[in-house]
C-alpha cells in the first residue's frame, strides 16, 4: 500500500514528506519562491515533488492563504511574495498526475493537534504565530473549513482599530501587531533596519526593555484573540504553535495576559505538540478521513 505525499506551503518554506499512519517517513524542504510569477512556484513544486511520486498514491496539501475550490487566494499577499489566485490543486495534479486535496495550513495543523488529544471530544483551536497569524478550529469532532475556505483566519480579526494597516488592507488586524513579521518591524527603531522577529527575541531573552514591550504587546493581542474565540465558539483548549508561538517564554506571556481576563473568557492554553510537521501530519490524516 502506497503512502500519502503531504506538502506544506508556507510563507518562507515548502516542505514535502511521505506520511504513513501519522508518521513522517521522509522529508525534504525548499524555500518558498519570493516572486509573484506563478511559473516560479510551478517550477519549485515540480522540483520538490517529482522525486517522491513513485512511492505515493495520493497528494495532500496544506497551504498558507485561503483555499477555495483548490485555488489559493492570499488574504495577505505579502506572505507569499505577492502570489495570488494561484490554481494550486490543478497545478499539482498536472505535475504529479495524482489525485490531490488541498486545505489551509493552519486548518491542517489544527487537525494534527486534535489527533494528539486523549479525548477527541472537545472543542479546540490551534493558533500559529509565525510569519503571519493563523488558526484552525475543531468543533464537535469536525474540522471547520467553511463554504469559502476562510474558517480559522483569526489573524485577520480586529485587534486595534487604530493599529497599523495589515497586508490584507484592513487596519489593526491581529497579524499586523502580533506576528513575527510585525514584531520585526516594531523592533527596527531600536535594533536597526535589518531587525526581524528572531532579533527581537534575542534581545527579549536578554531582558531588553524595548524587546520585552514588543513581545508583551504581541502576547497580549494573542491572549485577547483566545478570549474572543472562547466567547464565540466555547473553545475548551488552545494549542499555540509557530516560530513565535513556540519561542521561549512566549506561551507564559500569553497565559499571563489571558489570566487577567474575566474567568468566562479564560481557557486552557498549551504548546502545540506536532511542531514543524503539524501541517504535513494533519493534512495527510484529513485526506485519509475524507476519502
Amino acid at each position: 500500500m502506497k503512502s500519502c505525499l503531504a506538502v506544506d506551503i508556507g510563507g518562507t518554506k515548502i516542505a514535502a514528506a511521505i506520511v504513513q499512519s501519522g508518521k513522517v517517513l521522509r522529508r525534504h524542504q525548499i524555500s518558498t519562491p519570493s516572486s509573484s510569477d506563478p511559473k516560479n512556484m510551478d517550477k519549485a513544486l515540480e522540483h520538490l515533488l517529482m522525486p517522491f511520486l513513485n512511492e505515493v498514491s495520493t497528494i495532500a496539501v496544506a497551504s498558507t492563504g485561503i483555499i477555495n475550490d483548490g485555488v489559493l487566494t492570499a488574504l495577505n499577499p505579502q506572505n507569499l511574495g505577492g502570489l495570488n489566485n494561484y490554481p494550486l490543486q490543478s497545478v499539482i495534479e498536472n505535475i504529479t498526475k495524482k489525485t490531490t486535496v488541498v486545505i489551509n495550513d493552519a486548518q491542517a495543523a489544527a487537525w494534527a493537534e486534535y489527533q494528539t488529544l486523549e479525548l477527541n471530544n472537545i472543542n479546540m483551536a490551534f493558533i500559529t504565530v509565525s510569519t503571519g497569524v493563523g488558526a484552525g478550529v475543531v468543533i464537535n469532532n469536525e474540522l471547520l473549513i467553511g463554504a469559502n475556505g476562510i474558517a480559522g483566519h483569526a489573524g485577520h480579526t480586529l485587534a486595534d482599530p487604530n493599529g497599523p494597516i495589515c497586508g490584507c488592507g484592513r487596519r489593526g488586524c491581529v497579524e499586523s501587531i502580533a506576528s513575527g513579521t510585525a514584531i520585526g518591524h516594531a523592533g527596527k527603531p531600536f535594533f536597526g533596519d535589518t531587525c526581524d522577529g528572531e532579533t527581537v527575541f534575542t534581545h527579549f531573552a536578554q531582558k531588553n526593555n524595548n524587546a520585552e514591550e514588543i513581545v508583551n504587546t504581541s502576547a497580549k493581542v494573542i491572549a485577547n484573540l483566545i478570549a474572543d474565540l472562547k466567547m464565540v465558539l466555547d473553545i475548551e483548549l488552545v494549542t499555540l504553535g509557530g516560530s513565535v508561538g513556540l519561542a521561549p517564554n512566549y506561551l507564559q506571556r500569553v497565559q499571563h495576559y489571558l489570566a487577567q481576563q474575566p474567568i468566562a473568557y479564560q481557557t486552557k492554553v498549551q504548546s502545540a505538540l506536532c511542531g514543524a510537521d503539524a501541517g504535513l501530519i494533519g493534512v495527510a490524516d484529513w485526506a485519509n478521513k475524507i476519502r
